[in-house]
């Protein structure tokens, strides 16, 4: 019985990516049509965003097996700056981010660009790359989101860095919590759960069952932490490991 639902996996996991595929030929071809028309009036590139949303949200659409609810979408911003920061547990998280369904750019790294179709739209909605490690990629990302959050445009970053392997919160570090108090825009948490089950670090075996939920919690003022990154950095991830324990604990 276990042999037979680890084929049934195998053979799910070929025909999702097989599908991913096939449909991101497609529809990479209709995000360049929608940039170069778009380019002329939509200098941030929102409408372009708002259709990689549905994009990365079909492979939920179309899997009876994977079920995602978001719940306090209204408090993300349609227009104005923001850091929304994420816990990272796998590359699932970036499907179901995507369903938050507001403007924003990711920071992601590198080597997320150089993919084919989905890296190259990436480009195309001027997401933000960085190089882990290399410091001059650091300054470089900070540059670009500091513009980004100069136009009223929001970013969305995973503080941890990498996906946690078990489950648990890792360490953050400081960018996105040098950004918000040097442009004096909130921090947005966004908490998420069972993603770990859609494509588990090192792997890409897709799991059966999946029930990913997202949670936006009340954005958080850096005002009032006085200048103090490491301050401001720890209580929003203590509010985000207290959030996640509590969603774990209703599952």
């Amino acid at each position: 019985m276990h042999d037979r639902v680890g084929i049934i996996r195998i053979l799910l996991s070929i025909s999702f990516w097989i599908f991913l595929a096939l449909s991101s030929a497609a529809l990479f071809i209709g995000a360049l049509l929608l940039w170069a028309l778009t380019r002329p009036f939509d200098a941030n590139g929102r409408v372009l965003h708002l259709y990689s949303c549905f994009w990365a949200q079909l492979y939920f659409y179309v899997n009876p097996m994977w079920h995602l609810r978001v719940e306090g979408r209204e408090r993300l911003p349609w227009k104005g700056a923001a850091v929304l920061v994420a816990n990272h547990e796998s590359l699932g998280d970036i499907l179901v981010l995507f369903g938050l369904y507001r403007p924003f750019k990711w920071v992601s790294k590198a080597e997320n660009f150089k993919l084919p179709l989905i890296g190259w739209n990436m480009r195309l909605n001027r997401y933000v790359p960085i190089i882990r490690g290399d410091r001059a990629s650091v300054i470089q990302m900070l540059a670009e989101c500091e513009h980004w959050l100069s136009r009223g445009v929001p970013i969305l970053m995973f503080p941890e860095g990498t996906r946690s392997h078990d489950g648990n919160v890792k360490a953050f570090k400081d960018g996105a919590f040098t950004l918000a108090i040097q442009q004096r825009c909130p921090i947005i948490p966004v908490v998420l759960t069972g993603t770990a089950r859609t494509m588990p670090k090192h792997g890409l075996i897709i799991q059966q069952a999946v029930h990913a939920r997202v949670r936006v919690l009340e954005p958080i003022d850096p005002a009032g932490f006085a200048g103090d990154v490491h301050a401001l950095r720890d209580h929003v991830r203590q509010v985000i490991v207290s959030e996640k324990a509590r969603m774990d604990a209703e599952r």
